[in-house]
């Protein structure tokens, strides 16, 4: 595909230490050629008094200061500053009137022509129609109403409006794809999350234990992600080790990641569950090297039910046997992992995971090898 010029519009910071689809997406655009625009987030959960939304804030108004900035071949990032109190219309109109300059001076500044706008963020419709785009897309990865902090009428009634206009929409999961069944076909598309498979499979070869690890028995059963109550069931977590104090708990994120209101304390004072708090990504596999068995341990709600969790081709990538709940987005491949749908089916799963191994194996090599960023985004790249 010849070079083209994208404009992405994320709900993740750049910098975070799980990279998210978007930091992927834009990745691999680079890495063909193409010129990337990383937007951030525009904050769109109101924001709590809470030690890690303060320190955000303070790290925004630096990163603000700085304008865009390169990160790597092809990519510049900016973080804009925003008053993220967005159910009020007024606001809105005042985030919209500057970011609209600015982000059209950095068009300009960049060389980013004809630019094709990418959007993870359901409300920025007026944003994208301002920077006179080819194309408009929206990447549907998550029912962001149903998150926690957000305005849910606000986003409903924004994505509603989006839909309609770009030319363009990706989803991740077959929850995402019927929600948007009212829009024309010919321009709807269902894309699961992949995973970077030459980076996870490392963990299938010798790795050097973690000094946080080498104090921790075996065996571990691992999760890595966001340790926040309406992605994890903190419940069903706490009840499994108290129940079986032979087996360890490793859990690898940061508390509260979008949810600082997240109580875990309970957790603390559990001695074979062990927060070892987030890791920087080169790392992971390393860590999962050590897991003996690796969990999708998701509370059932409307917002899990959306999603398609990333680490599940991540763990399988790594090689690892994988106990998950029954969401939606994992029953199609429900042959490859130990799925659960009450506490005492988790707890029979887990010994029989930890006895048996990796369900299907050479299937689920054959999964992780086929669904990556690179043949995910070839397929993209066809439709735009």
């Amino acid at each position: 595909m010849q070079a083209k010029n994208f404009i992405i519009f994320s709900t993740a910071d750049w910098n975070n230490p799980f990279w998210t689809n978007k930091q992927h997406t834009a990745d691999n655009l680079a890495s063909r050629g193409h010129k990337v625009l990383y937007i951030e987030s525009l904050g769109l959960r109101a924001p709590t008094l809470k030690t890690q939304d303060l320190s955000r804030i303070f790290k925004r108004i630096l990163s603000f200061f700085k304008g865009a900035r390169q990160v790597k071949s092809n990519i510049w990032v900016y973080s804009p500053l925003v008053i993220p109190l967005h159910r009020f219309k007024f606001i809105r109109l005042i985030n919209s009137f500057l970011l609209k300059s600015i982000l059209n001076y950095y068009k300009c500044r960049l060389g980013l022509k004809e630019a094709i706008v990418w959007t993870y963020n359901p409300i920025v419709l007026d944003l994208m129609k301002s920077l006179n785009p080819k194309n408009m897309i929206y990447h549907a990865v998550d029912d962001l109403s149903a998150a926690p902090g957000m305005d849910s009428e606000l986003i409903t009634k924004e994505e509603l409006k989006l839909t309609k206009e770009v030319d363009i929409i990706f989803c991740t999961s077959q929850k995402l794809y019927q929600r948007f069944n009212h829009i024309d076909s010919n321009k709807l598309f269902y894309f699961s999350n992949v995973v970077d498979f030459e980076h996870f499979s490392k963990a299938r070869n010798n790795q050097t234990k973690p000094k946080d690890l080498e104090n921790i028995k075996k065996p571990i059963i691992g999760f890595i992600g966001a340790i926040s109550e309406y992605k994890l069931d903190i419940k069903l977590i706490k009840a499994s080790a108290l129940k079986r104090p032979d087996i360890s708990w490793v859990l690898i994120g940061k508390v509260g990641e979008g949810q600082p209101m997240s109580s875990i304390d309970d957790l603390r004072e559990i001695p074979n569950i062990h927060l070892l708090g987030p890791k920087d990504y080169k790392d992971l596999p390393t860590y999962l090297h050590f897991f003996d068995v690796c969990t999708i341990p998701a509370p059932i709600n409307d917002y899990t039910q959306s999603m398609f969790p990333m680490k599940y081709y991540e763990y399988m990538a790594a090689g690892k046997p994988i106990i998950a709940s029954d969401i939606d987005s994992l029953k199609e491949n429900k042959e490859c992992h130990y799925f659960y749908r009450s506490f005492e089916e988790f707890i029979k799963l887990l010994d029989e995971a930890l006895t048996c191994g990796v369900k299907n194996k050479d299937k689920c090599d054959q999964l992780a090898r086929e669904n990556t960023w690179s043949k995910r985004l070839d397929k993209m790249l066809k439709v735009i």
